[in-house]
Order: C-alpha cells, then sequence, then structure tokens
C-alpha cells in the first residue's frame, strides 16, 4: 500500500491510500483505494507533516495486512456447556447498517482522528453505537447505553464515556460532514447540481434559555427556548450537511451564511432556492441573482398588490 496524492478539479490535492493488485484472468496491475483521508490543506492542520504520516501509515496497513493472512488456531472443550437460562440472543439486523458504515470509512475517519487524542475509550465504537441505536431503537443516550448488549458486537466502554466523547464528536463535526460528503460522492455518486435548503428547529426542555438556545419562533408554537437547523439535501434527497443557528435567528436570515460557507468546500453546482415566503426578502433575491442561482419563493396572493394579483389570476400566460 502506499500514499496517492491526486489534483481535484477544484485545485486542492486529496490524498488517499491506495494497494496495488493483479486483475484475475488478464494479470495486468491495477490499483484500488483502500483508504480515503482527505484535502491536503485541511490535514495539514492537524498534522505536522501529513505526507510522511501516511506514509508511514500506509506501511503499516501493509505490515497489518499480511499479519491478518496468517491461519488462526483454536481450541475448546467438549465438556463446556451453556447454562440453559441464560439469554443469547443477539440483534443481527445492525449489519446492514453496518456494512454502509463501513463502507463510508466512518470507523477509518475516528481511528485516525483518535490518533492525536489521549483518550483511553474508542470514538468509532461509541460512534457505532448510537448510530445503530438511532436507527433500530431510537431513544436516550443512556437507554442506548443500557441495551448495547443486544447488539453482537464487543464494546467495553463506560455511560461517562459517552458523555466525554460528545465533545469530541462536536469539534469533529464539520470534517466529518464533509468526509461522508466526499465518501458518498465517490462510493455511491452524488448529484449537487441542484440542491435544497430548508430550516427547522429544535426545542429544549429547559427553564431557562441559554447563549444559544433562545426563545424564538417556533414550528411547533411552544414556548421553549430553541435552536434553528438549516439543513442542505442534494437532488435525491439526501442530506450533505446542515448548520446551527441560535434560537432567536430568522429563517431567511440562514440562506447566505450557508452558502457562502458551504458552497466551495462541497464544490456545488448551481444552487436552486425553493422556499416559502420566509425565505422570500430582497437580500435573499439579489444574492441568488448576483451569485447566478436560481430561486422558486412562495409569494401570498391574498395580500398582494393589485397589479400582482392581476398578473397571477390571469389565465393569459399559461
Amino acid at each position: 500500500m502506499f500514499l496517492k496524492k491526486d489534483k481535484r478539479p477544484n485545485g486542492r490535492v486529496y490524498l488517499s491510500i491506495v494497494e496495488g493488485f493483479r486483475e484475475p484472468g488478464t494479470g495486468k496491475t491495477k490499483q484500488r483505494k483502500v483508504k480515503s483521508l482527505g484535502y491536503l490543506d485541511d490535514l495539514e492542520s492537524e498534522y505536522d507533516d501529513p505526507i510522511a504520516y501516511f506514509t508511514e501509515l500506509a506501511k503499516e496497513m501493509t505490515r497489518d495486512a499480511r499479519e491478518k493472512e496468517l491461519p488462526i488456531n483454536f481450541t475448546f472443550s467438549p465438556n463446556e456447556t451453556i447454562d440453559s437460562s441464560s439469554v443469547l440472543r443477539k440483534n443481527l439486523g445492525f449489519s446492514v447498517l453496518s456494512h454502509f458504515y463501513h463502507n463510508l470509512e466512518l470507523d477509518k475517519f475516528f481511528i485516525n482522528r483518535q490518533r492525536s487524542l489521549n483518550i483511553g475509550y474508542s470514538l468509532n465504537n461509541i460512534y457505532q453505537m448510537l448510530v445503530y441505536s438511532r436507527v433500530l431503537i431510537p431513544c436516550s443516550k443512556k437507554a442506548s447505553f443500557e441495551t448495547m448488549d443486544n447488539y453482537f458486537l464487543d464494546f467495553k466502554f463506560s455511560m461517562n464515556h459517552i458523555y466525554k466523547a460528545l465533545d469530541y464528536f462536536n469539534s469533529l463535526k464539520d470534517d466529518l460532514l464533509l468526509h461522508i460528503h466526499e465518501m458518498v460522492r465517490m462510493n455511491y455518486g452524488r448529484d449537487t447540481s441542484t440542491v435544497y435548503y430548508d430550516v427547522t428547529n429544535y426545542y429544549f426542555e429547559i427553564k431557562e434559555p441559554d447563549e444559544f438556545r433562545k426563545k424564538g419562533v417556533s414550528k411547533e408554537h411552544r414556548t421553549n427556548p430553541i435552536i434553528q437547523m438549516g439543513l442542505l439535501m442534494d437532488n435525491s434527497g439526501l442530506p450533505i450537511t446542515y448548520k446551527l443557528f441560535e434560537g432567536n435567528t430568522n429563517d431567511c436570515t440562514t440562506l447566505m451564511p450557508v452558502l457562502d460557507d458551504l458552497k466551495n468546500d462541497y464544490n456545488f453546482g448551481r444552487v436552486i432556492v425553493v422556499a416559502d415566503k420566509g425565505m422570500n426578502t430582497g437580500e435573499n433575491i439579489a444574492y441568488n441573482i448576483l451569485h447566478k442561482n436560481g430561486y422558486i419563493y412562495s409569494q401570498t396572493v391574498r395580500g398582494a398588490s393589485a397589479d400582482l394579483k392581476e398578473y397571477v389570476l390571469s389565465d393569459e400566460g399559461y
């Protein structure tokens, strides 16, 4: 295995670890990607010398792969029995989720990031458990921890480790979302020629607002403090990334910050903004025109001017 550098259309250098092999039948030498690492300029903020670091990592992976090819021997006693009162049923439904989890190389993402962290538990194992539980049996993190023995996995961490890991997940959020986007694009293909954006909010059952969770216009008409979340989806309706805003932020003010921050990183094409009247402001329309984006905004007819009513209700032009 060796480190490979690819120059992408956006001018940035992308690093990956590949291995060479001979194609069955033809004997031709081919290459296949083993691990996607990320953009070189992003990795330089985490590693002093990412080229040297990942070159050595490729060598370690080669040694590990060779060791895995060695035969495994084990023994057992025919006199050992299983207690008839014990329940050994395990949930294997997570194996479908595990396929996608590892195909997106989320395990490698967390293992690589943890190399520079001085912690004694596995971020990857905790994240897996939370993902599987969220999809299969949505519940609290405490309940997820208490039922994780239902899965056929050998996870060893405590409830405190889960709470501590949340801070690390938050700090890695932007890198993780970009990693998932790249892996979806490479493994399954992703159409970002048109992206869709909308805003929703989440409430918190807390007594007093804080610097982020604030009183605002709730979609559920609640009085609890909320946060706003702007979500971008691709042309197939799959989430791409999201951005959080303070609870008292107006929906219409979230569009420009999201597109400014994320369009270049995610290499979007032309953006078509389809939104309700909450996004329909002169600033947003001007922004889309200047950036050559498309837009479809809803507009109330009942309270519109006479000219607009006549234009909309006329049978001509349709």
